[in-house]
């Protein structure tokens, strides 16, 4: 379903819908011709994109929790991955946040990860629940012992729990799905 606060598009074609009937109306009627009924589809217009400035939605939320992490990692700031994760975070390796952050902490002391590009596969909310499953590719620090010892890039696909809480959405779980499309999981990474 197509929302006016996620997406302006559909109020914007119902003003151009407005537009174009306040004209027809307007040139059969000319008596009737007033400046204000032009305000109406420009209010649409403006409505269109206010709403969708000002209301921030779950998918929208979801996506810059997903785009802060992935930045997090580009940047190596474990304490912003922290603000991220839910206290009660745990996956299939990492069996509470302390395990997850203790070893973010120890990969990103050094120099790990030069660029990451993510690109969003599939997002479905059921709140106060949302699972995301996405790729990214990591184009690794020349200096990263992953650059000497493995390759340059890699695409990793992970899917990622959220849980709402107190009004904002934190990763409960992520698991590591895949790493150059070949089945993979955080055992597999060292």
């Amino acid at each position: 379903m197509l929302s006016v606060f996620e997406q302006p598009w559909g109020l914007l074609i119902a003003a151009i819908i407005v537009l174009l009937i306040l004209l027809m109306v307007r040139s059969i009627f000319p008596g009737k011709r007033h400046w204000w009924q032009l305000a109406l589809p420009a209010f649409l217009a403006v409505a269109a994109f206010g709403l969708d400035l000002l209301v921030q939605t779950d998918l929208e939320k979801i996506n810059l929790v997903i785009d802060t992490g992935v930045k997090a990692v580009e940047e190596e700031n474990p304490n912003a991955i922290e603000e991220l994760i839910s206290e009660n975070y745990s996956d299939s390796y990492h069996k509470t946040k302390t395990a997850l952050m203790r070893r973010c902490r120890r990969r990103l002391s050094e120099p790990v990860v030069e660029k990451n590009i993510k690109r969003i596969i599939a997002i479905d909310i059921r709140s106060p629940n949302a699972t995301a499953v996405f790729t990214v590719r990591i184009v690794f620090d020349k200096r990263s012992y992953i650059y000497q010892s493995y390759k340059r890039i890699i695409l990793a696909k992970v899917e990622v729990n959220l849980q709402k809480e107190q009004g904002k959405w934190l990763i409960n779980q992520a698991e590591l799905l895949e790493l150059d499309m070949q089945p993979v999981d955080w055992r597999h990474v060292r």
